[in-house]
């Protein structure tokens, strides 16, 4: 083989080489999204079916409702040891002990996701807190379809005496989350309350929901309606007296264009295409805010953190919140 076809050889070869390269990179590009869609997957359905019982810091103790079935998880959500209830709570006091969880002391924000969500839903905001706050920001998740309003508030009872350092607590609430804190509120022992400090409730159906109302015509969704879902649903009247009004300062931000038809045509007035403005209302309200942004894209919106920040700061929204577009779902 002379030079010049030799040389045309090794590129040809060469060029095989690349393109069985190119080719393994975009299968091993093709298997770790797939994979890491799996993942998305797998804890966005594990959200809604463990309960949350103590958190320290990122590290978690949970339940599965209506079960003996417990498990621990690290703050990669990583599995550290499953097990009954007692199991998994003396591995996790000894895991406290230990020094390797710090402690969690002084100020601290616990904030509570809506219905049919997971812990993941409020990061973004409980991101902002971090970095804007000088306190100890937790979530708390609770599996919302798997068990009512009065069970997840038990469960909220058990994470706030497991944080006996926390001198003064606040709470961010999204939705159903803040249903949860009311209900929370209303069980909760003296102690505990008295070290709640501020709470935000974000697009709170404080006086139910006309959507929840109107599903509940349909047929078949009354039958198959679970936990807090059915309080929502078909058990409203029964629910709502066991929810406590916040004793100490609350403001409430609300979603909705600021006119009388909102983004949502099946609601009357304004709304955040879920909740209505006027359900999310509450007497005593130390203040009250409507910013231009759907329902579930609250925690994800400038103005909501920034208001949310303030109240949680001062115990008001700032005076003016910049106009911007709706964000968009």
């Amino acid at each position: 083989m002379n030079g010049s076809r030799l040389t045309a050889a090794v590129l040809v070869m060469a060029a095989l080489a690349a393109a069985g390269r190119a080719d393994e990179t975009a299968a091993d590009a093709v298997h770790r999204r797939d994979a890491a869609w799996l993942e998305a997957a797998r804890r966005s359905r594990e959200a809604l079916e463990w309960t949350d019982e103590a958190v320290l810091h990122d590290w978690r103790l949970q339940r599965r409702p209506g079960t003996t079935a417990c498990r621990i998880l690290d703050p990669a959500d990583g599995l550290v040891r499953d097990g009954t209830a007692d199991e998994c709570r003396t591995a996790f006091t000894a895991l406290a002990a230990s020094g390797r969880v710090p402690p969690v002391a002084g100020e601290t924000v616990i904030l509570l996701h809506g219905l049919g969500e997971g812990r993941a839903s409020m990061q973004p905001l409980a991101e902002h807190l971090r970095r804007s706050l000088d306190a100890t920001v937790l979530t708390f998740g609770y599996a919302s379809v798997k068990a009512d309003i009065d069970a997840h508030g038990r469960a909220l009872a058990a994470v706030v005496a497991g944080l006996p350092a926390a001198k003064r607590i606040s709470f961010v609430g999204h939705s159903l989350g803040n249903l949860v804190v009311r209900r929370w509120l209303a069980i909760a022992a003296p102690a505990d309350r008295g070290r709640v400090h501020r709470l935000v409730m974000l697009g709170p159906p404080n006086q139910g929901s006309d959507l929840a109302r109107m599903a509940s015509r349909i047929w078949g969704v009354a039958a198959t309606a679970e936990g807090a879902a059915r309080d929502l649903v078909v058990e409203w009247q029964r629910v709502e007296p066991g929810l406590a009004v916040p004793e100490c300062p609350f403001g409430i931000v609300a979603g909705g264009k600021g006119d009388a038809d909102g983004y949502s045509p099946l609601l009357a007035g304004d709304d955040d295409a879920v909740v209505r403005v006027a359900e999310t209302r509450l007497p005593g309200a130390a203040d009250f805010v409507v910013l231009p942004v759907h329902h579930a894209a609250m925690m994800r919106d400038a103005a909501v953190q920034r208001a949310t920040r303030e109240f949680l700061a001062t115990g008001r929204f700032p005076a003016a919140l910049p106009a911007a577009p709706p964000t968009a779902e």
